[in-house]
């Protein structure tokens, strides 16, 4: 692997992931000139986002982007400073000591002063059984990847948010017809993605139900069995596709018993013991600048001003010395918000908006 840091050497900071949250942290602590270690990981560099559609929700762009080219327009925003992005995946971390190290698929240990947690979520899946064996053969979790194999096929998307709509709505493209499996009466998609879906003559709706069986038929997906969530009544669905769009869970197994993490694998918000340790150990040397919120997770919250650079703004702070420029910080927000710092950085939006760029970010903390 070219570019790898040799085992004697320490960085400054590396950064492990390479989503919207991993490169906005990479290109805050590249301007500072810290030379930050990306690993962008072997398969979907760039994120979640490289296989999606149009990005609409992103400031700066009215007409949309595509998820790819915004995510390769962050990518040489980094590089342009001095980011190091390796296309390779991590296997294991030790976050204890002063020196954090970092182990690469091929066995090279890097070591460096701080690390920034940037591994996003990964497609939730249903639990049931022939899901993974049928995977790549009629079920899918990225109708931009692998819609074009259903032409004129009758596919079913499972969801109610913004993802699922957009899934079905990307698939009428190619699909003769679309079914979304919702659990609940309602969708919680945007009122401007459930318009679209509403409006779209390929895409009809089966409310309350669920995906009681996934059918295998000569290895390959031979339709699925809808159960009713009230009733418990089942039919048959034959379909050949099936897109499972019902969130993501956080993609943090290798921190787990290095970093406190919830009962979903988060890193949750913690209250800091008090004032003075904060103006005493004012920044983290591990960072974690996503997979934290449960309520925002889109690419917006990431790229506000206070959300994931805060964890590059902290490390070039705590790097230089500049406790006062972080107590000062730190004053100026309520006392509510100042109590939801602690020893890590969590550079993600947890206000009551995704919009506001007067939204904070949390802590969480290394045993």
């Amino acid at each position: 692997m070219s570019g790898v840091t040799g085992t004697d050497d320490v960085r400054e900071v590396i950064v492990i992931g390479s989503g919207p949250a991993g490169y906005t942290a990479a290109l805050y602590t590249a301007r500072a000139e810290l030379k930050p270690l990306v690993f962008g990981g072997a398969i979907f560099v760039g994120g979640a986002l490289t296989t999606t559609t149009e990005v609409e929700n992103f400031p700066g762009f009215p007409e949309g982007i595509d998820g790819p080219d915004l995510m390769q327009n962050m990518r040489a925003q980094a590089e342009r400073f001095g980011a190091e992005i390796v296309e390779d995946d991590v296997v294991s971390v030790d976050l204890a000591g002063d020196i954090k190290t970092v182990t690469d698929t091929a066995g090279t240990v890097h070591h460096a002063k701080a690390v920034i947690v940037a591994t996003g979520s990964g497609y939730r899946k249903l639990g049931l059984p022939n899901e993974d064996a049928l995977s790549g053969r009629g079920v899918s979790w990225c109708a931009t990847c692998d819609g074009f194999f259903f032409r004129d096929r009758d596919i079913v998307v499972v969801g109610g948010g913004d993802t699922a709509m957009e899934e079905a709505t990307f698939l009428t493209r190619f699909a003769r017809s679309v079914t979304v499996v919702h659990r609940r009466s309602t969708l919680r998609a945007s009122q401007v993605m459930q318009n679209r879906a509403f409006a779209n003559d390929k895409i009809s709706f089966a409310f309350d139900s669920e995906i009681a069986e996934i059918k295998e038929k000569n290895g390959m997906l031979g339709g699925v069995v809808l159960r009713d969530v009230f009733t418990g009544k089942t039919r048959d669905l034959d379909v050949s596709g099936l897109f499972i769009a019902i969130g993501h869970d956080p993609r943090t197994e290798l921190f787990k018993g290095q970093l406190d993490l919830d009962e979903d694998s988060r890193a949750p918000a913690r209250p800091m013991i008090g004032e003075p340790v904060v103006a005493e150990a004012p920044a983290p040397s591990v960072s974690v600048a996503d997979s934290s919120s449960r309520a925002w997770r889109t690419v917006a919250t990431v790229g506000l001003p206070q959300c994931s650079p805060l964890a590059g703004m902290l490390f070039v702070m705590w790097m230089t010395g500049m406790k006062s420029a972080i107590r000062s910080s730190l004053s100026r927000t309520s006392p509510s918000e100042r109590t939801r710092y602690r020893a890590l950085c969590i550079g993600r939006s947890y206000s009551r908006s995704p919009c506001l760029s007067s939204s904070r970010s949390h802590s969480a903390s290394v045993r």
